[in-house]
């Protein structure tokens, strides 16, 4: 006989509408709308029609968010585009792999440039300045997470006052998400990257050693020279920090300059190398620095190396990009295997 109480038989009922029932919708964007961007008032009276990217990491944002169809360019490219966007930039032209020109961008007509670093396009941009395309009447978006709470004037890729967060990367999806009218796609691409990165935080503290490290090696302007590694409050220093390893490097820049021998005195327990397609320099190649750590007689000498505890991962995670979650899911797996192996 069924003993279940009324009110139990309410509750019941309640929680199963809940979970059947749709999430809220976010409200419609109200135009005008106006937003602070690094440093640039922008006003936009509609949804742009239209996009030109100047970094993959703007330019997945867009994808991620349902808007290939407004992509007219892309540039800047340091690895492949995540498979489930392959169909769509495929027939999106690539302006150039690396730094498009300004003519480049500017013939496409764009209604929005969505820029990842400043130092394409900002206030001494390679690429050309934000007041450029802008007294054309083209507005520009910068990522958020290259210019919170950093300073872009000092060093080759900036330095952080303070240590990056992803909470920058979640503030880009949704300003984005709202300039293009689509703030429910933002709402829910946040809530799946924060669910991914707890999920990963998660399986490293079960696995994590104790006095872990590491180094984070992007690139090298030659081989036989100093590398470009990850400084202390990046995006490398941000998975570090979230999964409790110490970073060896302890500068504030984002990419400095570190000797060999400088790295080999503090022996990281593992060694997180970048693997990309871009070939700006030689050490781009992920082979060469995999050749490099066994062959040179300082960089072999690290227990990393002998031990094997050498890291592959995708150098455009080691960016502040939504592919930090990438980078933060691949090394807590490097956790768990080197954890097994104990």
């Amino acid at each position: 006989m069924d003993r279940m109480t009324t009110t139990t038989r309410l509750a019941l009922a309640a929680a199963a509408f809940a979970l059947l029932a749709p999430a809220a919708q976010a409200e419609p964007t109200k135009y005008p709308l106006t937003l602070q961007n690094c440093g640039e008032t922008l006003i936009f009276d509609k949804a742009p029609a239209s996009a030109v990217t100047v970094g993959q990491a703007a330019t997945e944002i867009l994808y991620s968010l349902g808007l290939g169809e407004k992509v007219k360019g892309t540039s800047v490219w340091f690895t492949s585009v995540k498979p489930e966007f392959k169909a769509i930039n495929e027939r999106v032209e690539r302006l150039a792999d690396n730094d498009p020109s300004f003519e480049s961008v500017v013939n496409k007509r764009p209604e929005l440039v969505a820029i990842q670093f400043l130092w394409h396009i900002g206030p001494e941009g390679i690429v050309g300045t934000r007041a450029q395309f802008h007294e054309m009447g083209i507005p520009t978006y910068a990522l958020p997470a290259d210019c919170v709470e950093k300073d872009n004037t000092v060093g080759r890729d900036g330095t952080r006052s303070a240590l990056f967060s992803t909470a920058t990367i979640h503030q880009g999806v949704r300003e984005l998400a709202e300039i293009f009218d689509v703030k429910d796609k933002g709402d829910a691409l946040v809530a799946d990257l924060q669910k991914r990165e707890a999920a990963a935080i998660e399986r490293a503290k079960a696995a994590k050693r104790e006095d872990t490290s590491a180094v984070f090696w992007f690139s090298s302007a030659e081989m036989n020279i100093d590398p470009y590694v990850a400084g202390r409050k990046g995006g490398p220093a941000y998975m570090m920090d979230k999964l409790g390893i110490k970073n060896v490097v302890e500068s504030d820049e984002e990419w400095p300059v570190v000797g060999w021998e400088t790295i080999a005195k503090a022996n990281p327990t593992f060694i997180v190398v970048a693997r990309m397609e871009r070939r700006r320099y030689p050490a781009d190649d992920v082979e060469m620095k995999l050749q490099f750590l066994k062959n040179d007689p300082v960089a072999s000498q690290m227990d990393a190396v002998k031990n094997n505890r050498i890291v592959v991962m995708d150098g455009h995670a080691m960016d502040a990009t939504m592919r930090t979650i990438d980078g933060i899911e691949v090394l807590a797996e490097a956790l768990e295997k080197a954890g097994s192996a104990k």
